[in-house]
């Protein structure tokens, strides 16, 4: 936060903190000084610094020196928040993108502020506990910010069309690395090296690099046809939307900035929608839910004709709510570590509401009768058989909620998570199978899709016949434990039954 600002925000805490002391209201305080009402409630806000004379008035007013009031110094009970402040935490949150400035976290903050610093502290205290770093903050705050918009850009869709035309790249079907490669080298002078991290064994996990003195692009030799289109048309992205605060490398190291973070995700966004033409999409997904029969290679006929990774094919599913109007969608991405055998989330997306699918960031198991780990499990069992480490395998599934009783269809893909040869990957679309749904995709009801009774974590479960359980359920028991003991304490607490006063002939 800049000094000026935040000197504003501190003075003004300190006239609200003693003028609510003294018991006064704006007018009061207006009668003491001389200054009027309105003034002084932009002061206390923060959004206005005094001239000398009103600050000595003000001082005078209050029984403060005019040293105390301008010196950095706050008092106990706005010592917390104070620090806060000072820690230039609020000014990397993204407040702007929601319509947020940091004088109104503190006008919050400042009504109430031994309860607000105390959660404050708290979650700051949970945040240290479960070792949630900023890049977490940043990286919930995108996806908050995708969730808002639909994870529906018109404007980039509007710059990606038009780059499109302009460069006469083809519209139904794969764009070619090697026309994507000459506009990076031709209209951007840059320099794509489509083997260019051989030479360096510490990067082999990594998929791209660009080095912004040399404008290079190195590529991961590893790669497939489809992963160097999508990199290649995510550079094309930084460069065509101008962004200058960019990762370097396309796996996440270290996060600097939330606007590193969000200008990330703008580039993939733009990649995904030359490399898609929206409009083809969209006739392709209409004649798809348009079939009465589920047919499980249609997903990877599209992968096929759009040259498209899993990722990049359902992250163009982003058409659901604009064209179809699908919004109660969720996208999950699922990573298999085959070395520890262990299955995690570390992509989702949520439309409309939180759906019942979701992360746990508390190391629980997630259900393993979801589609994504079954798929997953049925491509190890193939791996471990199979010379052949390159097949992607589709699925469906109406996952009913056993909680809840609410129904989705869900859609998956899975593939090797390549150039990383010791993880599989997964991602899978949901669409809650309701009236809206079941209009649009026909084949809902096809009596060949398997229906599943699912839960969201196996340390949740009630179900006690599954034979894919992977945890007892630990988590209900302690549930089912402290319920046993409020029963008993209101029992025991219990006041009782007073007797009914008799009437005036003796009757009750």
């Amino acid at each position: 936060m800049e000094s000026a600002q935040l000197q504003r925000i501190i003075f003004g805490l300190k006239i609200r903190q003693f003028r609510q002391e003294r018991g006064w209201n704006f007018e009061e305080l207006s009668r003491e000084t001389g200054i009027s009402v309105s003034y002084l409630n932009e002061i206390e806000k923060g959004k206005k610094f005094p001239k000398p004379a009103n600050r000595l008035k003000l001082a005078e007013s209050l029984g403060l020196s005019v040293e105390f009031l301008l010196s950095p110094e706050l008092t106990k009970q706005f010592a917390p928040l104070g620090d806060l402040l000072r820690s230039n935490f609020l000014s990397e949150l993204p407040l702007d993108l929601f319509g947020i400035d940091i004088q109104q976290i503190v006008e919050i903050i400042a009504r109430d502020p031994d309860r607000v610093n105390a959660f404050i502290s708290a979650l700051l205290e949970i945040a240290r506990v479960y070792s949630l770093r900023e890049e977490h903050f940043y990286f919930a705050a995108l996806r908050a910010y995708q969730e808002l918009r639909n994870n529906y850009f018109e404007e980039i869709e509007d710059l990606a069309n038009d780059f499109v035309r302009t460069n006469h790249l083809p519209e139904n079907g794969g764009v070619p690395c090697a026309t994507l490669t000459a506009l990076l080298e031709n209209a951007f002078g840059c320099r794509v090296e489509h083997d260019g991290l051989s030479d360096f064994p510490a990067l082999q996990s990594i998929r791209s690099v660009y080095v912004p003195s040399s404008r290079r692009i190195l590529l991961n030799g590893q790669l497939q046809e489809h992963q160097r289109a999508f990199y290649l048309a995510k550079e094309l992205g930084f460069q065509v939307l101008n962004l200058k605060e960019r990762p370097l490398a396309a796996n996440f190291s270290r996060v600097n900035s939330f606007e590193e973070v969000l200008n990330n995700y703008k580039a993939a966004y733009f990649a995904v929608a030359i490399l898609i033409n929206r409009k083809a999409f969209v006739q392709d997904i209409g004649a798809f839910f348009a079939e009465k029969k589920w047919h499980g290679q249609t997903l990877l006929h599209l992968m096929e004709k759009y040259q498209a990774s899993p990722e990049v094919l359902f992250q163009r599913f982003n058409v659901l709510t604009k064209d179809f109007g699908l919004d109660k969608v969720f996208f999950l991405r699922f990573i298999h570590d085959l070395d520890r055998d262990t299955f995690e989330i570390d992509k989702e997306l949520h439309l409309n509401r939180r759906h019942q699918p979701h992360a746990s960031g508390i190391h629980e198991h997630y259900c393993r009768r979801w589609l994504s780990p079954t798929l997953l499990r049925a491509l190890q069992q193939h791996q471990q058989v199979s010379d052949d480490h390159s097949m992607v395998r589709s699925g469906i599934q109406i996952a009913s909620f056993m909680n809840t009783g609410e129904v989705y269809l869900c859609l998956s893909l899975a593939k090797p998570g390549r150039p990383t040869i010791n993880r599989n990957v997964s991602v899978t679309i949901g669409v809650l199978l309701d009236d809206q749904a079941k209009k649009f995709i026909q084949f809902w009801d096809d009596p060949a899709i398997p229906h599943t009774m699912v839960n969201t974590t196996c340390e949740r479960c009630p179900l006690n016949d599954c034979a894919e359980r992977a945890a007892s359920p630990s988590v209900l028991l302690r549930k089912e434990g402290r319920t046993k003991v409020l029963d008993a304490l209101a029992i025991v607490t219990a006041e009782p039954p007073k007797p009914r006063e008799k009437g005036p002939e003796g009757k009750r």
